[in-house]
């Protein structure tokens, strides 16, 4: 092959390394939940669904807004209680909904500090990691969620769910989506 060929080979294939290293796993972007106040930070382009959750005896309509990227979903859940006695039995109904779904799961809860959330219903962080034959060999399937409220103008409540499922490829992901969630 002639030098010029070489060389013009050489250049295509770095210039094609450079754009795979530049294009990443989590382009992190703000994507406003619901019309309810609460700015997120999601590392891809959202979807948008609703659906109707059992929370106790009730049947709630809830806002979803997540995506997939780098080995994780990423996705925030909103709701609107129409008072805070309500939003306390809903989230307590939706927290022991999660832990119903996980078995045996290592888990571990804490109580955060969310910025402008309300003290009463008080937010709640779990993480889970699934014992090793719940998995498929080789899988590390982990979730974290944090619930938390807001207390809104007109006295209704607004609740969020924040969920991480899955091992995301980068391990800051986690920390960067739940502390880029800003209420106003």
């Amino acid at each position: 092959m002639p030098p010029a060929v070489v060389l013009s080979s050489r250049l295509v294939l770095a210039a094609a390394a450079l754009l795979a290293a530049c294009s990443p796993a989590f382009n992190w972007r703000e994507v406003p939940i619901a019309g309810a106040g609460l700015v997120a930070m999601l590392p891809c382009k959202a979807d948008r669904a609703t659906r109707a959750l059992p929370l106790g005896s009730e049947s709630v309509q809830v806002d979803m807004t997540g995506c997939e990227a780098g080995g994780a979903t990423f996705a925030i859940a909103h709701a609107s209680a129409g008072s805070p006695a309500q939003a306390e039995a809903w989230l307590h109904a939706w927290q022991a909904a999660t832990r119903s779904q996980l078995g045996a799961a290592q888990v571990t809860e804490s109580r955060p500090s969310v910025q402008r959330a309300t003290a009463v219903p008080a937010a709640l962080q779990l993480d889970a990691l699934p014992q090793p034959q719940q998995q498929p060999q080789g899988a590390t399937m982990q979730l974290q969620v944090l619930w938390f409220a807001q207390s809104q103008k007109d006295g209704t409540v607004a609740l969020y769910q924040a969920t991480v499922l899955g091992h995301p490829s980068s391990a800051e992901a986690s920390k960067t989506f739940f502390e880029g969630l800003r209420l106003p």
